[in-house]
């Protein structure tokens, strides 16, 4: 996995959320599955284009189990959005990099 996505565990993720500074997106993921693996490298890219402005992180939910059943997810992969260390929304769908973008521009009012 590249430096531009960073592994966060149940037990550091709220302080890692809180004290971020730009808006966080989160997958949730796990071993074996073609679609997140997929979304991964498109994450990477976007994380590329973004540079400073968008922390994404990366959550394997066979490992870590406390957020994902806090955030009821049920599906995978799944990729929630963060600003101001609260949860703003899912955001849908596994998507290109441009569409990934375009969702959290929307979903963050830019």
């Amino acid at each position: 996995m590249s430096s531009i996505l960073q592994a966060v565990t149940d037990r550091e993720f709220d302080r890692v959320v809180e004290v971020s500074t730009v808006p966080v997106l989160v997958e949730f993921w796990k071993p074996g599955c073609g679609h997140c693996q997929a979304l991964m490298k498109e994450l990477e890219q976007l994380g590329q284009e973004s540079g400073e402005r968008l922390l994404i992180l990366t959550m394997n939910v066979d490992e870590e189990f406390q957020i994902p059943a806090e955030l009821e997810v049920s599906s995978l992969p799944t990729l929630a959005l963060y600003y101001n260390g609260a949860f703003v929304q899912f955001i849908g769908g596994i998507g290109k990099r441009d569409e990934i973008a375009k969702q959290i521009g929307i979903a963050l009012g830019r």
